[in-house]
C-alpha cells in the first residue's frame, strides 16, 4: 500500500533545496510525484548515466535530474528572497489560492 504526501508544490514552482548534497540550490519543479512523494528540480541533483548506443539515440554518459524527497523543497517566495512554507487562504470570489506563510502575499494568479 502506498501512500500518497498531499504538498502543495506544483510544475513550475520555483523551489529552494534545504537539505542534501544540493542544499541552497534554486530551480523550477518539473515534475511533482506525490505517489512517491518526490519532485524533480531543473539542474538539481544531477546524477550520470551510462547508455547504450542505439538506433534512436547515440551512446555516451547522459546528466540528467534525479528525483529528490519533497520534503527536502521550499517553496521560493519572490518577495521574502527565502523559502517559505505555504498556506492555503480563500478569495471573496470564492476561488482557493496559495499564500506566503511569510509576507502573505497570494501566490497564485
Amino acid at each position: 500500500m502506498t501512500t500518497v504526501v498531499k504538498s502543495r508544490i506544483r510544475t513550475n514552482d520555483e523551489v529552494i533545496v534545504t537539505a542534501g548534497r544540493d542544499k541552497g540550490s534554486r530551480g523550477k519543479v518539473i515534475r511533482v510525484m506525490p505517489a512517491d512523494g518526490q519532485v524533480l528540480v531543473t539542474k538539481v541533483n544531477m546524477i550520470k548515466r551510462h547508455s547504450r548506443q542505439s538506433q534512436t539515440s547515440a551512446g555516451g554518459i547522459i546528466e540528467k535530474e534525479a528525483p529528490l524527497a519533497i520534503s527536502n523543497v521550499e517553496y521560493f517566495c519572490s518577495k521574502c528572497k527565502s523559502g517559505v512554507r505555504l498556506g492555503a487562504k480563500t478569495l471573496e470570489d470564492g476561488r482557493k489560492v496559495r499564500t506566503c506563510r511569510k509576507c502573505g502575499e497570494v501566490l497564485d494568479n
